[in-house]
């Protein structure tokens, strides 16, 4: 016989558990998930611009309701960056009524990213715009001095962005720019040339590149790119400064990256503003990039030795033998030395093979 056998139906009550109270969750009555909502119904809106964790983006674009609205981020994107040129997927409340927020909760693949680092050593990049085909190059013939290898470093992080270059000259009445502008021979850059007397700044004509194109404005502070993005939208109000007469750098003026549509008489546009730099770091820039752009020189690349730098101390540099051949025609020096000179600019920062 067992011990067990002395126990009885009424003990096996006082095992009972129906009884216990237990403590709810404090935060919850159900444990959270991981899980997030599809919002199917989310609307894609244009990222305008950033401003201290508010978001201006347009919704219903190109279309009799288009509207701007704010909104915030959701909380599953916090480490995601969102940047002014995006593709957003919005939800909530899209009147754009005061005082309502919508919530961004996706961003769309991007086309490009424009970016830049600290200096050229830093692998942190820092993204000026998304979804860019275009980058205008603001640069002044005087009063700023024009710095070359600082334009070398926008070609450079355009070509990397697979971005389109432009180049604007500015206050070409204060100095001829055509020295200036030699440097950059060889590379097919669309250039412009502007000055500060009404009339002379070529409106029209920037206007008709800038159609059909998501273009981002960047230069040297004081170069007058917000007098240009004034003159180009005139609803702006971008703020404009002028250049120290004792350092003879400019004054920044625009603080942040915001995007402007450009209404022409041949059609529409977006004009991407950011602030001006004095700095260009290409720290995240891939070299075999800017040789790409070159497509001519780089089909005879394929020649070149393994861990060839295409610099003019290469050796048995299969570009360097052809253009001495004259194998590349009247424009394959210039275009030689565009290349070397962008390579050089980059390689200043980063020492090694490229390409």
């Amino acid at each position: 016989m067992s011990w067990l056998d002395d126990l009885d139906d009424e003990d096996d009550a006082d095992f009972d558990e129906s009884d216990i109270r237990v403590r709810p969750n404090p935060k919850a009555n159900r444990p959270r998930t991981k899980r997030r909502p599809a919002h199917a119904d989310a609307a894609v809106a244009r990222v305008l611009g950033v401003d201290r964790g508010r978001y201006t983006v347009l919704v219903d674009e190109d279309t009799p309701q288009e509207r701007t609205i704010l909104a915030v981020r959701a909380r599953e994107l916090r480490k995601t960056p969102i940047v002014t040129g995006d593709r957003a997927r919005v939800v909530g409340d899209l009147s754009g009524s005061e005082g309502t927020l919508c919530r961004i909760v996706g961003i769309l693949d991007r086309r490009s990213l424009l970016r830049r680092s600290a200096d050229d050593t830093d692998q942190v990049e820092r993204i000026i715009v998304a979804n860019a085909d275009q980058m205008l190059v603001v640069v002044a013939a005087a009063d700023p001095e024009p710095r070359a290898r600082l334009v070398d470093r926008y070609l450079v992080a355009a070509l990397d962005a697979g971005v389109r270059p432009l180049l604007v000259v500015t206050k070409t009445d204060l100095a001829d720019p055509t020295e200036f502008l030699a440097h950059f021979e060889g590379l097919g850059l669309e250039v412009f040339t502007s000055g500060q007397g009404a009339g002379q700044m070529p409106l029209e004509q920037i206007g008709n590149a800038l159609v059909g194109h998501s273009t981002v404005f960047v230069g040297h502070s004081g170069v007058g790119k917000s007098t240009l993005v004034n003159a180009l939208v005139p609803d702006a109000g971008r703020a404009t400064g002028h250049v120290n007469q004792v350092t003879g750098r400019g004054r920044h003026t625009s603080s942040s990256t915001v995007s402007l549509r450009y209404r022409g008489a041949a059609g529409n546009g977006w004009v991407i503003d950011t602030p001006g730099v004095r700095s260009f770091g290409l720290g995240h820039v891939d070299p075999a990039n800017i040789l790409r752009a070159f497509t001519d020189l780089d089909d005879v690349a394929r020649r070149c030795p393994r861990g060839c730098t295409h610099l003019p101390d290469a050796p048995d540099c299969a570009i360097v033998e052809a253009v001495a051949a004259d194998e590349l025609g009247p424009g394959g020096a210039a275009r030689l030395d565009s290349l070397q000179r962008l390579l050089e600019t980059f390689a200043a920062g980063r020492r090694g093979p490229i390409g």
